[in-house]
């Protein structure tokens, strides 16, 4: 091992590191400091077929790295191998990269954190918001134009306000660990925009930052502001794979350190990678020394920049044991679960990986809540006017007790959503029947093919009159489902403020106003997010629909349109897209009747017995407050939600 220090003009000075203790490589160098540029270089055997890729010739990034000043140029010899002369990555590259290497930066810790507490909003009462530090900001006119698209421009008054209109407790940031452009993607002139390529496990990127200095300070003053305010941080974290890719990758950390004990290798040729996430490898999550980095990864967010939780992106990876299947009792489930910090956090799962077997939905343990596919997918396909969901959408209504309640799980388990930042935003959701990938480069191959979207006539923008109404229509009727169902809902970035991507459904590698929440509001814009600050207050003010338990038979009627309650035979063969229930309240609480038309047709609902007033209605220009007995009439494609009056 040789530690290599790097002056401001980029002078490499090399020192051998000659001590090891239980295979950890260490060193003391008296008078280092912040600002300090590092970098590791290991030697080893170049073999690949045995699973070894050292490389002394390579400049490697410190895993462990607090900062990364820089990134990969891949003008230079950045590959183990002479990829740029046509070579097999079996061959070993001699030549040095360090000028085109990003480094490591010794970073000054210390930070006036004052009374800052972690808010603690208990999982019940919480409603998360899912979003990009720079798309958010980077055209909002109440940020300073020098702060927009950065931690501190989220931070700010404006957006604040913003998110606690929405009744949000919960930011959901999606990656901001320091991150690498794929080659592939910037052979195109692109970007990694989204930042699922993780560089550094410990080090902020540098992209959201006023200075790439300033990133640690800026982050955790970020935290320190959504805090005073109430709201928890938690960060989408990406420990499936790492930036290296397949064989064919850059040698930029992790590979040249210990290719053999950092990733899944293939068992019959160990210069192959496992790859269950898509991204060309595999983190091995069952070997203690990644573990080992993972957990310790996690803890420093938690302890030294205060974030609340985590949302680990295709979690089903993370759970594989030796064996390859994905098994709930793994070692990283154990680890966690004993863990005195992580045990405490908010745990939440990206519940698949892309193997034929990474589907987990309500696989999780006990500590964990999940990404709810069952509970979008559904949901979709009854506004869609499918029959065939009604008895699933039953389940999902009330928090998926089928897929949580056995192992001793709570509403709060089942993360519900209508969209993410993979996927239609609620607009196009019902706007396209089809993605429209082009502009990615990948000739529409990529992103999902089943979105269970509809275009309501039209694909795409139209002045359509009729045809933009039931657009509005349908994505009010989404939105308030997300609301008045049992669980945690989650908001994905734009959605309140009829956001576009004009049918890509899978923008990741576009910096553009393509992925920018636009916040020159028309009309239909702000009638959206009046809308949805309207179901935040909602379900803010009434307990009802933030049940800490499951709901029981005395809590909840399934009504029939035509009145009377729903028999086997209403659940097991449908009539009609359509869904009714009484909630009942406790305490001071009200109760309420919920009635749902995914009919392209209007419907008429027999009403308990009672008064009921009108609280919600998302048919086009419908009123609020009329109180009504007897029946009522709800529109195609509508929700309406009543309270019991006197």
């Amino acid at each position: 091992m040789e530690l290599c220090l790097f002056d401001a003009a980029g002078v490499e000075t090399r020192i051998p590191v000659p001590w090891r203790s239980l295979y950890i490589w260490h060193a003391y160098i008296p008078g280092l400091g912040p600002g300090q540029r590092y970098g590791w270089r290991v030697q080893g055997p170049f073999a690949p077929r045995e699973g070894h890729r050292f490389n002394p010739h390579k400049l490697l990034l410190d895993p462990y790295a607090r900062a990364v000043a820089g990134s990969v140029d891949y003008r230079g010899p950045v590959f183990g191998y002479p990829r740029d002369r046509g070579a097999s990555p079996d061959v070993l590259d001699d030549r040095d990269d360090a000028a085109f290497k990003p480094k490591g930066v010794v970073v000054d810790d210390k930070f006036a954190w004052g009374d800052d507490r972690a808010p603690c909003v208990p999982w019940n009462e919480t409603q998360l918001y899912e979003l990009h530090v720079r798309g958010f900001t980077k055209m909002h006119p109440g940020v300073p134009e020098a702060l927009r698209g950065t931690y501190l421009g989220l931070a700010s008054d404006a957006v604040i306000e913003h998110l606690k209109s929405l009744g949000v407790t919960t930011v959901e940031l999606m990656p901001i660990h320091q991150h690498l452009d794929e080659p592939a993607i910037v052979a195109r002139g692109m970007t990694n925009y989204w930042g699922y390529s993780t560089l550094g496990f410990f080090a902020p990127d540098t992209r959201f930052a006023t200075r790439g200095g300033d990133a640690v300070r800026e982050f955790k003053e970020m935290v320190k502001r959504f805090h005073a305010a109430g709201m928890e941080v938690v960060l989408d974290v990406v420990y499936n794979h790492t930036c290296e890719g397949d064989a064919e990758g850059p040698t930029v950390s992790v590979r040249g350190i210990d290719n053999r004990v950092y990733y899944r290798l293939a068992s019959d040729d160990p210069s192959e990678y496992v790859d269950y996430s898509g991204c060309g490898n595999t983190l091995d999550a069952t070997h203690p020394q990644v573990l080992k980095l993972v957990t310790d990864s996690l803890r420093y967010w938690v302890n030294e920049m205060h974030v609340d939780g985590f949302r680990f992106d295709l979690a089903a990876a993370l759970a594989r044991g030796a064996g390859g299947r994905v098994d709930g009792l793994s070692a990283f489930f154990a680890v966690v679960h004993q863990d005195p910090v992580l045990s405490c956090i908010k745990l939440i799962a990206e519940p698949w990986d892309v193997a034929a077997d990474g589907y987990q939905v309500g696989n999780f343990p006990i500590l964990w809540s999940e990404w709810n596919g069952r509970f979008r997918d559904t949901v979709r396909s009854f506004w869609r006017g499918d029959r065939k969901v009604v008895a699933d959408l039953g389940y999902r209504m009330t928090g998926s007790s089928d897929l949580f309640a056995d192992d001793g799980r709570h509403p709060h388990a089942s993360i519900n959503l209508i969209t993410a930042h993979d996927g239609f935003t609620l607009r196009d959701l019902v706007s396209y029947e089809k993605k429209h990938n082009e502009a990615n480069g990948e000739g529409n191959k990529d992103g999902w093919d089943d979105n269970s979207s509809q275009n309501c006539g039209v694909e795409g923008e139209t002045r359509d009159d009729r045809v933009l109404a039931r657009r509005r229509t349908l994505a009010r009727s989404l939105m308030a489902t997300l609301f008045v169902a049992q669980g945690s809902p989650m908001i994905e970035m734009g959605d309140e403020l009829w956001r576009t991507q004009r049918g890509n459904n899978n923008p990741y590698c576009h910096d553009s106003e393509l992925t920018s929440v636009d916040w020159d509001l028309g009309p239909d814009a702000r009638a959206m997010l009046e809308h949805v600050r309207r179901l935040g207050t909602l379900r803010k003010e009434h307990a009802v629909f933030r049940r800490r338990d499951f709901l029981t038979g005395k809590d909840i009627t399934w009504l029939r349109p035509e009145g009377g309650e729903m028999t086997q035979q209403d659940w097991l063969a449908p009539q009609r897209a359509t869904l009714a229930f009484q909630l009942v309240g406790r305490g001071e609480d009200d109760g309420f009747v919920v009635l749902m038309n995914g009919e392209r047709a209007a419907q008429s609902f027999v009403l308990p017995p009672g008064n009921w007033r009108v609280v919600l209605d998302t048919a086009e220009g419908a009123p609020h407050g009329q109180v009504f007995d007897g029946s009522r009439r709800v529109e195609a494609s509508s929700l309406v939600l009543l309270l019991a009056s006197e």
